[in-house]
């Protein structure tokens, strides 16, 4: 397996790229389901899940060609089905299943794997499609559904989810009726999804707000479509830049979408200069500690939690790190303390204790977040850090090798014995 190794303690210096997001990407992709037509996106990152994502199209009957644009028709669905070994690296796998209910009244889909960081509401996607009409049963590890022909509901999720969300939004589109969802996820991904749904021909209302209703039409058309900036990969790239002393100006991305970030960052020291879709951050000579809060957007990003904790390991004092969204997005402090990080954790909340500096060490990525922080950390470190399980970062970050060393990191990309 890849590996890859950093000598520490360079400034980042220069301007880098935005890449488009993938977890707005993944949803729009699933959106070929919903119509025979064709769909166009542009602005898509390459990375391995959205591959895998190209591969479950391509097995349910889809013609598909391109990179960072891509054309896209399912003319007729084949299988309606997202088998287990296509998915199982992948938890948006599930965002499928809304989709081919709606337009093929079946669906057998895997149940979801990916980064192990703790329980997702899954049971609320189901719960919706249910009271949709749909008749799910779990058979085999796969989720089965059926229904003759979804209805419009008023629903209310018990927790705010992101996939959930888009699921059962995009299932709605084809319903029979008025959906009306209460407790909505207001990420930038959903509106992002509602405008292309609505090109599409969707009747979609109140995207970005926690209450969204979606009136069913009969078939929806083709569309083209731009991918928004990847708000995680700008945050990580804002956050690299502050905790290495350097001075960076993000292109192509949406100041607005990492707000709750950058805020965290000014009070950290950071001086931050936001443009109308570019971003310029100059770091301090050392960061001051900055409590920190996860939240559903326009919250702290969970998401940016691990790489915001690795800043936090150098910072000047002491700060708290508390994780709402997700009971096991810690994994990444054992590696920081292997580093020589002085972090606390008790249930959901780390104590972080600035140290003047990190230390290069062996280490190992968990997840895809935390490999990011495990980066961010041995940017800083004396010495050189190995990490080891980088196909966790690249299932979202593109080419981070490459771009931070356009910046002046050095960093490298080794393979493993397997020449992988």
């Amino acid at each position: 397996m890849d590996r890859f190794r950093i000598d520490g303690g360079h400034p980042l210096h220069g301007t880098v790229q935005i890449n488009g997001a993938k977890n707005a990407a993944l949803p729009l992709l699933a959106t070929a389901i919903l119509t025979d037509e064709t769909v166009v996106l542009h602005h898509l990152p390459n990375l391995g899940d959205i591959r895998t994502m190209c591969r479950l199209l391509s097995h349910l009957g889809a013609e598909w060609r391109g990179g960072e644009t891509i054309t896209v028709r399912l003319a007729g669905v084949e299988r309606a089905e997202a088998p287990y070994e296509i998915v199982k690296t992948m938890r948006a796998s599930t965002l499928v299943l809304g989709p081919l209910l709606a337009r093929c009244g079946r669906a057998r889909v895997s149940l979801p794997g990916g980064c192990a960081i703790g329980a997702r509401p899954m049971g609320l996607h189901l719960q919706a499609l249910e009271r949709m009409g749909g008749r799910i049963t779990i058979e085999n590890g796969y989720i089965v559904a059926e229904a003759r022909r979804l209805r419009g509901i008023d629903y209310t999720f018990e927790t705010v989810t992101v996939t959930g969300t888009e699921n059962i939004m995009m299932a709605a589109t084809l319903a029979d009726g008025t959906t009306t969802l209460h407790n909505a996820a207001r990420e930038p991904e959903i509106p992002d999804l509602a405008q292309c749904l609505t090109t599409m021909g969707a009747q979609i209302h109140g995207a970005g707000t926690s209450d969204i209703t979606i009136q069913g039409v009969t078939r929806l058309r083709g569309v083209e479509h731009t991918i928004i900036p990847d708000r995680i990969v700008a945050g990580t790239f804002a956050i690299a830049t502050a905790m290495t002393g350097g001075d960076v100006t993000l292109q192509s991305m949406v100041p607005g979408h990492i707000e709750a970030l950058l805020e965290k960052l000014a009070a950290a020291g950071a001086k931050i200069f936001p443009m109308t879709d570019a971003l310029r951050v100059v770091g301090p000579p050392r960061l001051e500690a900055v409590d920190c809060t996860t939240a559903p957007f326009p919250g702290f990003a969970t998401d940016l939690q691990a790489q915001f904790m690795a800043a936090m390991t150098i910072a000047n004092g002491s700060s708290v790190i508390n994780e709402t969204v997700f009971e096991n997005r810690f994994m990444h402090v054992g590696e920081l303390q292997r580093m020589g990080a002085n972090i606390q954790v008790q249930g959901s909340t780390a104590v972080v204790k600035g140290v003047p500096r990190l230390r290069g060490a062996p280490v190992m990525a968990t997840d895809l977040r935390a490999s990011a922080s495990l980066v961010l950390a041995g940017l800083t470190a004396e010495g050189s850090t190995e990490i080891e399980r980088v196909y966790h970062i690249d299932r979202g970050y593109e080419q981070i090798e490459t771009r931070l060393g356009a910046l002046g990191a050095t960093m490298t990309r080794e393979h493993g014995d397997d020449g992988h």
